[in-house]
């Protein structure tokens, strides 16, 4: 992989640790405390239900994302072990069909994050588009991390990496 398209992938995997931590300690702490108030006083916060599930979806789609750095995702291991020479080019061929899939999945979010956009939550009146957002942004990254690993692919670095998955 060359230096920028490891520089982009470092950078997105970066980005994605930071928010999966920050979501993950965020929604404990609020959780906590809004547990511990329950008990000990009798009340609760009003918005502790939601705002982790504003962050819910920012959370898991972050670990999509990293899941699919790592290559844990599934992978037709059998099949490309049997395909020899041409497997480079399934491989290839395969992963231009998730680009465009994912661009896809980019295109549709995107009228629906412009009408969620309008729609606000009822406590603390943040607009949806801020929970179809981290879709929208997830498919763009997926994107990115896919077309970044195609130099492996086709150096054939990536069967090791596939065949380690099994």
């Amino acid at each position: 992989m060359n230096s920028l398209l490891r520089a982009v992938d470092t950078a997105i995997a970066w980005w994605c640790h930071a928010v999966l931590y920050v979501t993950m300690s965020v929604v404990f702490v609020i959780l906590s405390v809004n547990v511990v108030l329950r008990y000990v006083a009798g009340t609760s916060l009003a918005w502790a239900s939601e705002l982790p599930e504003l962050m819910f979806p920012w959370m898991i789609m972050a670990g999509v994302v990293l899941a699919a750095q790592h290559g844990s995702h599934i992978a037709v291991v059998l099949l490309t072990q049997r395909l020899g020479a041409a497997r480079r080019w399934v491989l290839t061929a395969g992963a231009l069909v998730v680009v465009a899939l994912y661009l896809g999945l980019s295109w549709a979010a995107w009228p629906v994050f412009e009408i969620a956009a309008d729609e606000l939550t009822p406590i603390m009146q943040v607009p949806g588009s801020v929970s179809v957002g981290c879709l929208l942004l997830g498919f763009v990254m997926l994107t990115i991390v896919t077309l970044c690993r195609l130099p492996q692919i086709w150096s054939g670095q990536a069967h090791d990496e596939i065949g380690a998955d099994a």
